[in-house]
């Protein structure tokens, strides 16, 4: 059988087309445009998703045996607000989780309402990103519109709606929001109350790998696919990225050294941090898991060499290297602010510790060693809340580089794991696709079979000792210099 992966990303859809074993067939992209209608606004329609994504289907199964589709599931960006009227129309533009309007709205859930209610009420704090905010700000500002919705859902589950005319969404997906109890994975009536919804405006919410119904006739028409073909529920970019690294089951982590950066650690058991430094949400294998976001990884070594020292070449820049756990200079990777730990929007770059004898490879590896540090700080949340982490995959740009992933691998004292395909979200809702259609028994023993390991770099006891000294000054750093960039 076959199974179509969509991965619904901020500017473009990439779907991907996989047999049962993993095996995958073909991939096809396709991009649509984003608005941005004021500063520090992001918006796109929902129709431009749908008219993409009946593209990329139809291009991506022109050459299959489309009698062999029997699941199609989804990865998806997480926090966009889209809003449906009774009639199943989009009221407005979508506003996406990197829209910065809601400023006003998180600070009144923060401050006035509290963080410690809304942890108790759905785990997390807010963040201008998160989709209750959005919805403040619409009753707020659009309030015609506002008495209009009849639906609220996210950006991937508009994708579901259309395929199969169901309301719904997904744990991973729905933790996002503000507005669901993740560790009882139910909407927050506390939360529905303070935004000044109605349950029913909510979707029906599903495990990532479950079913959700099957190919409206007119759309298996469209696509050319069967009308028997599965739609699973689906999960969240990042949780769907995990199922297709094989992150799943207690203790399993992923690296990201994307253009931001993650650290996702997967956990059998419900668990918050008590300073909510990092997301607790549900993840797509039907547990849970926790996430640190920085919002600056390999996007610090690209500014500094493109930007900074003018050369595209990082692979020589980075063979100037040599002296590992011996650098005195630290860099703080807080180009954009900070989410986790510390949620500190004001925080800056800085480098600290040069001296004359500073050189350009010193500097280098200052950018690549304060990223690492930097998400180890969110990695030490994670072991404070007993979850026991001996070994991470590792994906992005930034895990091309030998160096860095060996960086990391000394700097956690973990081993550090290379897989042989990475394909992110679409590959994890493909696989969430077979789980759904029974191919699998469970997303644990999809991602066993599935994912494969093809490099791990081991931790070396000396040099691991080295850096867990200076990965020890690199932490009070950022604590001196907190209220000067509060002032600056």
């Amino acid at each position: 059988m076959l199974y179509i992966g969509v991965d619904l990303g901020t500017s473009a859809v990439k779907l991907l087309l996989m047999q049962a074993d993993g095996t995958i067939e073909n991939i096809v992209s396709k991009e649509y445009p984003i608005s941005f209608p004021h500063p520090g606004w992001s918006e796109q329609k929902p129709e431009d998703w749908w008219d993409a994504c009946v593209a990329g289907i139809q291009e991506l199964v022109k050459n299959a045996d489309r009698s062999q589709v029997a699941g199609i599931s989804f990865g998806g960006q997480m926090h966009g607000l889209v809003v449906l009227d009774h009639a199943g129309q989009v009221i407005r533009p979508a506003i996406l989780w990197n829209d910065g309007r809601t400023m006003e709205e998180t600070e009144y859930l923060n401050e006035t309402i509290g963080r410690e209610k809304l942890s108790q009420y759905t785990a997390n704090i807010a963040f201008a990103g998160f989709t209750a905010p959005k919805i403040l700000w619409m009753k707020k500002q659009e309030p015609e519109l506002f008495a209009k919705i009849d639906k609220i859902m996210l950006p991937k589950d508009y994708i579901a709606y259309k395929l199969t005319g169901v309301h719904c969404t997904d744990v991973s997906d729905a933790s996002g929001m503000l507005l669901m109890d993740v560790e009882h994975k139910c909407w927050s009536k506390e939360m529905i109350e303070i935004c000044g919804i109605q349950e029913s405006q909510l979707a029906h919410i599903y495990e990532s790998y479950e079913p959700v119904g099957t190919l409206l006739p007119e759309i298996a028409n469209l696509l050319g696919l069967p009308q028997t073909t599965v739609v699973a529920a689906g999960a969240g970019d990042n949780a769907a990225a995990a199922v297709g690294t094989g992150t799943v089951g207690n203790g399993s982590c992923n690296i990201s050294l994307g253009t931001s950066g993650t650290i996702f650690v997967a956990s059998e058991k419900f668990a918050v941090d008590s300073h909510n430094a990092l997301h607790a949400f549900a993840h797509a294998d039907g547990h849970y898991h926790l996430m640190g976001c920085m919002l600056s990884a390999a996007s610090c070594n690209k500014w500094w060499m493109e930007d900074i020292l003018g050369t595209t070449d990082f692979g020589a820049e980075q063979a100037g290297i040599t002296k590992l756990g011996e650098n005195h200079v630290y860099f703080l990777p807080y180009l954009m602010g900070e989410r986790s730990p510390h949620n500190d929007p004001k925080a800056r770059g800085t480098f600290t510790g040069m001296t004359m004898d500073t050189t350009r490879a010193d500097l280098t590896q200052a950018v690549l060693e304060g990223v690492t540090f930097a998400l180890r700080d969110s990695f030490e949340v994670a072991k404070l809340l007993g979850i026991q982490i001996d070994r991470t995959k590792i994906c992005g740009g930034g895990a091309k580089s030998p160096l860095w992933k060996k960086m990391v691998a000394n700097i956690f004292n973990i081993k550090v794991d290379t897989l042989a395909s990475e394909e992110g979200p679409a590959l994890g809702g493909a696989m969430l696709a077979a789980v759904a259609n029974g191919e699998y028994a469970n997303v644990q023993e999809a991602a066993e079979k599935i994912v494969k390991v093809v490099d791990t770099i081991e931790p070396e006891e000396g040099l691991a000792a080295l850096y867990e000294e200076r990965y020890q000054t690199f932490k009070r750093i950022y604590p001196q210099l907190k209220e000067v960039f509060q002032n600056m």
